[in-house]
């Protein structure tokens, strides 16, 4: 995902039964489904645990409401404070309306989320440049590693033109050596 997606997610935009994670309105207003990685189930899970105690507190306080995609708001007038239509990254403070007093939260800035990983990165010693978009990057060019078709990369990046999802392919033409790994290495 990219990182504005991850930050847009709501509770109900992961599905636990179904391993998967669906990003709306991405890039091109388009709506994608993505794979739940089974190693984060754990963490994701205790993590909403945490955003519904923070929402129940929300209520108690008398807010609680979070701003709904689209026509959802007037479909919905109840549904901004059902737990489900919360982020699943939600700021720490609310925020407050000087004009109409009214409070909520919005999901994370991206620069907190980007500052963390660049301090995450200096802290683990590693001497290449990198930032949060270095995850989708690694993602794909796994992807393309293990073996999947570059249709499915395309899918899975919600990229509107293969073109751009081609350019993960540098790493299948790094020649000899460069990226091949040696059949004898893989007994």
């Amino acid at each position: 995902m990219r990182l504005n997606e991850a930050l847009c997610l709501r509770v109900l935009d992961l599905d636990f039964d179904q391993n998967e994670i669906i990003v709306r309105h991405g890039k091109g207003d388009k709506d994608r489904y993505v794979m739940l990685p089974q190693k984060l189930v754990y963490e994701l899970k205790t993590h909403i645990e945490k955003v519904r105690e923070l929402h129940k507190k929300d209520l108690s306080d008398g807010w609680g409401a979070v701003s709904m995609p689209g026509a959802l708001a007037r479909k919905y007038p109840a549904g901004s404070k059902e737990f489900k239509w919360q982020w699943l990254f939600p700021q720490k403070n609310r925020w407050k309306n000087s004009e109409t007093g009214q409070e909520g939260r919005w999901h994370l800035d991206e620069s907190l989320m980007q500052r963390a990983v660049k301090q995450a990165i200096l802290e683990s010693g590693i001497n290449k440049n990198a930032s949060c978009r270095t995850f989708r990057h690694s993602f794909a060019t796994h992807l393309l590693e293990i073996g999947y078709d570059i249709r499915t990369i395309q899918e899975l990046l919600g990229h509107r033109d293969v073109g751009t999802t081609m350019i993960y392919t540098h790493v299948l033409n790094r020649g000899a050596g460069g990226g091949v790994v040696s059949p004898l290495d893989r007994l």
